[in-house]
């Protein structure tokens, strides 16, 4: 999954794909790197970061999921409103990655019910200007796999089919890099693969890599220079079994999936020695 954020203000890119016609251009070419699914988001959700309103959202994103579409790309629409997501889903896009597991929105989980699109439901405490207060737990595996569990309960009871579902146990979002609470979540995927649905990790360039490569003086790697930290994340959690990976640097990841592949196959897959890129099939 190639990460389109058309912001001004994202953490990863600085608002390199604000512009509409250069965001649209930068999801074709994730395309042609091997992505499966362009995310297309309008809302910065980095810590701290201020909600903007539905119709500002709404201009960001309208357009470049029209275009994409038009295309014949996958795409994701990266909203926690329901009235960006229908919009969107009007516009082509077949998937909605709410971080907010529909939270933040009551009329998410309808919505993602009437129009029968896959969902990624992420786990979420608040949202972005408060979320880090939350980051305390005793058990941080434990009682995400419970809260994503009760909001899958939760959306099944508004409708939702079980099929549709995808979960994301939400890397860096209400968890400490200075508790390791992600790496905790990434050391344990066989635990949240009991939950029975497809697993999304997202964890590109967020700040515990940076924190992890922090030099002598304690300085964090810049969030560009964890990109080689991210390669490798995504080659271990698609060998452990995640379904797809959420990143702003495609083909390097998606070599890190081929490697993967191979390594779990033994090898069995490979046609001549050569590795065809792994497609995503969808969350049902």
């Amino acid at each position: 999954m190639g990460v389109v954020n058309v912001t001004p203000d994202s953490f990863s890119d600085g608002g390199r794909w604000f512009d509409a016609g250069r965001a649209i251009e930068h999801g074709l070419r994730m395309v042609g790197e091997g992505a499966d699914i362009v995310d297309v988001g309008g809302e910065s959700t980095q810590p701290g970061a201020q909600r903007v309103p539905a119709d500002e959202e709404l201009r960001r994103v309208l357009p470049v999921v029209t275009e994409l579409a038009r295309q014949g790309v996958v795409v994701s629409v990266d909203t926690m409103r329901a009235e960006v997501a229908a919009a969107a889903v009007d516009a082509g896009a077949v998937l909605v990655n709410d971080v907010s597991g529909g939270m933040a929105d009551p009329a998410m989980a309808r919505l993602v019910a009437s129009t029968g699109v896959s969902y990624v439901l992420m786990h979420w405490r608040g949202h972005s200007h408060d979320m880090q207060k939350r980051a305390v737990y005793t058990d941080v595996v434990q009682e995400v796999y419970d809260e994503l569990e009760q909001r899958m309960t939760a959306v099944v009871d508004e409708g939702v089919d079980p099929g549709q579902i995808i979960i994301d146990p939400g890397l860096g979002f209400a968890k400490s890099p200075e508790k390791g609470h992600n790496w905790a979540l990434l050391a344990h995927l066989d635990r949240f693969a009991q939950l029975g649905r497809p697993i999304l990790i997202g964890g590109s360039r967020k700040r515990f890599l940076g924190r992890l490569l922090s030099d002598a003086d304690g300085n964090p790697r810049s969030f560009t220079e964890c990109d080689d930290a991210t390669v490798a994340v995504t080659a271990l959690a698609a060998f452990h079994g995640a379904w797809a990976v959420r990143v702003h640097e495609v083909r390097p990841n998606a070599d890190a999936v081929r490697v993967a592949q191979a390594w779990r196959s033994g090898g069995t897959a490979l046609i001549d020695g050569r590795a065809e890129i792994p497609r995503v099939r969808g969350g049902q």
